[in-house]
């Protein structure tokens, strides 16, 4: 990892001390469960563009062979979106911020310089993940001679701020709404201990044996990683839980997942980079495949940190 400055290294010692305390504090109990009649979406929601049970990183790729600077939509819901980008070495993102929430990164390739206001410059490379507070100004720079990838995650009801100093003229329109220039309030964001700045998951997690969590976990985002050794997988008659009021996807940071889904095929071997989706009220389960014992990653996405699980009654819960 590349620090700009002393005062960052010391930052990032923090953390790390940080992640490795909350690894040796015991696990809370989870709460206890009830029988309530839950509502259960009939029919259940439907994929529809960009949206997939399945978007491979290979195919993301290949839909952009030869561009150096591109962005794909991968996750368009009433809560959330997500979209890969790719940027060119030597270019550099417009600064901009989020009125109301925060914005969830995962650096996949290359390296990016990232300035977020107020705080450290630091370089990201692959594993890191990103939480920039809401309405803080932030920049993403490619630098060395590769292109930077990345996936980035938004509250569906943001548009982005264009600090009026940093901005040459009046940024173009986008449907139904007009830029115009305004005092804003409220108060910027910042990190803490259940959302922190960034983690490099490989060498904090993966190397460093830290405990996986959540790296954003805020009203209207939830970003968590779930850690875990790979398993045979589960007969179907394991159907998992469902969610009421939302959907919810998963980035595959390590190792592979399996993944089943009311109305679907079985997803088997889903591998880093890629990225499912169970949409709202449909049962789902997943689990980690590859060589028993392996480990892996899937990072949990929805908008709820405390999000509803529905169980099957006959199962016990929890599955």
């Amino acid at each position: 990892m590349i620090h700009d400055t002393g005062r960052h290294r010391r930052i990032a010692a923090c953390v790390l001390a940080a992640l490795t305390l909350t690894a040796q504090a015991p696990r809370p109990a989870p709460p206890p469960q009830v029988e309530m009649w839950v509502p259960k979406k009939t029919p259940y929601a439907a994929y529809d563009a960009p949206n997939r049970p399945w978007w491979k990183l290979a195919d993301v790729l290949a839909l952009h062979k030869g561009a150096t600077d591109w962005s794909q939509a991968i996750v368009r819901n009433r809560d959330l979106v997500a979209d890969w980008h790719q940027q060119a070495p030597g270019k550099r993102t417009a600064e901009v911020a989020y009125a109301d929430n925060r914005t969830a990164i995962i650096v996949w390739g290359g390296h990016l310089r990232v300035t977020i206001a107020g705080h450290p410059t630091f370089v990201a490379s692959k594993g890191f993940e990103i939480g920039v507070p809401l309405r803080v100004p932030f920049t993403l720079e490619t630098i060395g001679d590769q292109p930077a990838l990345w996936f980035e995650i938004h509250a569906a009801s943001d548009l982005p701020l264009y600090p009026v100093e940093s901005t040459s003229g009046r940024p173009g329109d986008v449907s139904g709404f007009r830029y115009e220039r305004r005092l804003v309030s409220g108060g910027a964001g910042a990190p803490d201990a259940t959302n922190p700045l960034y983690v490099d998951y490989y060498k904090d997690v993966v190397q460093g044996g830290a405990r996986a969590t959540a790296f954003v976990a805020a009203q209207h985002l939830f970003v968590n990683n779930i850690r875990g050794r790979a398993t045979p997988t589960p007969p179907a008659s394991n159907l998992g839980h469902f969610h009421v009021g939302y959907d919810e996807f998963w980035f595959v940071m390590e190792g592979n997942v399996d993944l089943q889904i009311e109305g679907e095929p079985l997803i088997t071997a889903a591998a880093p980079g890629d990225v499912l989706t169970a949409k709202q009220g449909r049962w789902h389960r997943a689990s980690f495949g590859g060589p028993v014992g392996q480990m892996g990653t899937r990072v949990a996405i929805n908008p709820y940190p405390l999000g509803l699980h529905g169980y099957s009654v006959q199962s016990g819960g929890r599955q």
